[in-house]
C-alpha cells in the first residue's frame, strides 16, 4: 500500500515538473524574441546598422580575413529551434485533442469572456501557426546563415515573396510571446506584490502596450525591408557594402 503511495505521489509530480519546463523554454524563448525584434529592428536605422548587428553575430571581428563565421548563425538558430520543438510539444498536452474539443473549448470562451481564458485561446492559435510558420523560418536560418544583411534578406522578403509568412509569423510570435510571458508572471506569482489583482489588471496593461510596441516596430521594419527590396529587385543577389571601415 505505501509503495502505491510513494508511486502515486511519483507520478503526481510530473505534470508540475513538465509546467516547470515549458515555462522555462517559454520564459527563454519570449526574451529571445524581445532581443531578436530590436536587432532586426536595426534596419529602421539604416542598412550599415543592421550590416553591422548582422556581422556582429557572424563573430566578424573574430575573423582574420574578415568573413566572419555564418556557421555561428546555424548553431544559435539550431539552439533556439531545439528550445521551440520541447515547447511546443510540451505545450501540446494542453491543446484540444480534436475538432470536438476545439469547438467545446471556443464555445467555453465566448461564454466566459474572461480575459485570461482568451489570452490562452490566443496563445493556442498563435502557437499552432508558429509551429509550421516558425520552422520554415528557423530551417532557413540554419540552411542559409550566410543570407542575412540589407539586400539578401530584403530580397528574401520580396523578391522571394516571404513577406506573407513574415506578417503571419509577426503578429502570431509577438502575441504568443508577450502574452505567455504576462501568463508566466501569473501562474509563478511574480511581481503579486501585497495586492495580486491590482498587478494583475497592471501586468494586463503592461502586456497589451509591449504587444502593440512589437507589433508596430516588426511592422516597420518590414516595410523598410520591403521597401529596399522592391529598389534592389533588379539586382537579386548583390551583397551589400557598407559606407564604413568599422566591420567589413
Amino acid at each position: 500500500m505505501e509503495s502505491l503511495i510513494q508511486d502515486t505521489i511519483r507520478k503526481s509530480r510530473v505534470p508540475a515538473r513538465l509546467d516547470f519546463f515549458q515555462s522555462a523554454t517559454g520564459l527563454i524563448l519570449g526574451l529571445f524574441m524581445w532581443a531578436h525584434m530590436c536587432l532586426v529592428a536595426s534596419i529602421i536605422i539604416g542598412k550599415d546598422a543592421f550590416y553591422f548587428v548582422a556581422k556582429l553575430m557572424e563573430a566578424t571581428f573574430l575573423s582574420p580575413t574578415g568573413e566572419g563565421y555564418p556557421i555561428l548563425v546555424s548553431f544559435a538558430a539550431i539552439g533556439i529551434f531545439t528550445l521551440f520543438i520541447i515547447h511546443a510539444a510540451l505545450g501540446v498536452r494542453k491543446f484540444p485533442a480534436n475538432w470536438r474539443q476545439l469547438k467545446i473549448l471556443k464555445q467555453h470562451v465566448i461564454m466566459l469572456n474572461h480575459g485570461d481564458t482568451t489570452l490562452w485561446f490566443i496563445q493556442f492559435i498563435t502557437g499552432f501557426i508558429m509551429f509550421f510558420l516558425g520552422s520554415v523560418h528557423l530551417y532557413f536560418m540554419i540552411t542559409h546563415p550566410s543570407m542575412i544583411g540589407p539586400y539578401a534578406s530584403a530580397d528574401r522578403i520580396i523578391s522571394e515573396w516571404f513577406w506573407p509568412l513574415y506578417l503571419v509569423l509577426l503578429f502570431s510570435v509577438e502575441l504568443h510571446g508577450t502574452i505567455g510571458l504576462y501568463r508566466l508572471c501569473v501562474k509563478w506569482g511574480w511581481f503579486d506584490g501585497k495586492d495580486p489583482r491590482k498587478t494583475r489588471r497592471k501586468l494586463q496593461a503592461f502586456e497589451k502596450i509591449l504587444s502593440v510596441v512589437f507589433i508596430l516596430l516588426g511592422i516597420t521594419a518590414l516595410i523598410v525591408f520591403s521597401y529596399i527590396g522592391i529598389e534592389h529587385k533588379d539586382r537579386v543577389g548583390q551583397r551589400y557594402s557598407p559606407h564604413y571601415s568599422a566591420i567589413k
